[in-house]
């Protein structure tokens, strides 16, 4: 194993960038002062970090995995806005003390996932510059850039959407009477960061002794670890008039698309029936293992908490539309409710609090 110190920079980066791919819109790539890409259409673009001790910790750092959480974060990003991906700008800040080998497998990680979406998306997302230092802690800071408007870019969803031929779709175009779709998952990264924090070993084969089958916990961890957003189905959705990247909970960022829309989010519970039973196993050995036993009411507590993960966790970066009313909805997306006259966001009619994760603690 060789620490980044014994290397330099510059073999550093001769080291990771090895792993890249090509892009046939890359002019000028890395290594010059800056990256020049041929671009057609509008510029998209968004920025993510992942902060060690904020977003991550060392107890269960997989560099890889570390990677494809990054990538995917931002990618989700670009694709809910009807983009079609067109690079990554990639900053990393690491320790001295970090070994070459680790920092390959993250940005291998990202290359992998980069790799994922564009497959999925029919397009090449490579990494076109970005930026190394050395720090105390390990941050993974992305830039992700993408089009809309051009002669061959942008999803379906916004080559056809209601915004018009090109226009990238925003939180802002819900309208009452639209249907709420739902693609992907959501409540499994919330479940498996709090089955880590529990203490349960990412790494072990965990099994379920349960009578109700579920979603293993290991597959709950690696959802948090690295989570998997269904870009195609973003092709699917040919008429969205409002859509966001679920990565602060479903009740935040449907209140986000009710605020900026002007209307009322309503979420049918029945409807996320089919996502919470999975988290039940799960809820119940957390539910189990605070408690030490099978407590009274241990059944009712698991469902809340499994109702909790799947309103108000993040990071599965699940994809929610709004939408004119489908007789089947579109493959990959399920029905969760309606959009109103109003404002806010109800379960069954009852308010729910649109206070998912923030940085800040409001």
């Amino acid at each position: 194993m060789t620490r980044l110190s014994e290397l330099g920079e510059s073999h550093v980066l001769e080291r990771i960038l090895s792993h890249n791919l090509s892009g046939s819109q890359v002019i000028i790539g890395p290594g010059d002062d800056a990256a020049v890409t041929a671009v057609d259409g509008n510029l998209v673009s968004t920025a993510d970090m992942l902060v060690e001790n904020e977003d991550f910790t060392r107890t269960w750092l997989d560099w890889s995995r570390l990677g494809t959480k990054a990538a995917a974060q931002n990618l989700s990003d670009v694709c809910v806005m009807g983009a079609k991906p067109h690079g990554l700008l990639v900053s990393l800040a690491v320790p001295n003390s970090t070994e070459i080998e680790d920092l390959e497998a993250l940005f291998a990680g990202i290359v992998a996932e980069a790799a994922r979406a564009g497959e999925a998306l029919g397009c090449e997302i490579p990494i076109i510059g970005g930026d190394l230092s050395s720090s105390g802690l390990i941050v993974v800071a992305i830039t992700a850039l993408g089009t809309v408007g051009g002669s061959g870019t942008g999803t379906a969803a916004s080559s056809a959407g209601t915004h018009g031929s090109g226009a990238a779709i925003t939180r802002a175009g819900a309208q009452p009477g639209d249907s709420i779709y739902l693609a992907g998952t959501i409540g499994r990264a919330a479940a498996g960061l709090d089955l880590l924090f529990a203490g349960v070993d990412p790494n072990a084969d965990v099994g379920q002794d349960d009578p109700q089958p579920g979603t293993s916990l290991t597959e709950l961890i690696n959802t948090q670890l690295a989570p998997q957003p269904d870009y195609a189905a973003v092709l699917e959705m040919r008429a969205a008039s409002a859509m966001i990247d679920v990565s602060d909970g479903l009740s935040t960022d449907l209140g986000r698309v009710a605020a900026a829309s002007g209307v009322h989010a309503c979420i049918d519970r029945t409807a996320l029936q089919e996502l919470i039973d999975p988290l039940l196993p799960a809820a119940r050995h957390l539910v189990a293992r605070s408690s030490g036993t099978q407590a009274a009411g241990s059944t009712d507590k698991a469902e809340e908490l499994a109702l909790h993960w799947v309103l108000s966790g993040g990071e599965d970066h699940g994809f929610v539309a709004s939408s004119a009313q489908f007789d089947t909805p579109p493959v990959g997306w399920r029905t969760i409710g309606e959009m109103r006259d109003g404002s806010g966001v109800t379960l069954d009619g009852a308010p729910v609090p649109t206070s998912g994760f923030s940085h800040f603690g409001k």
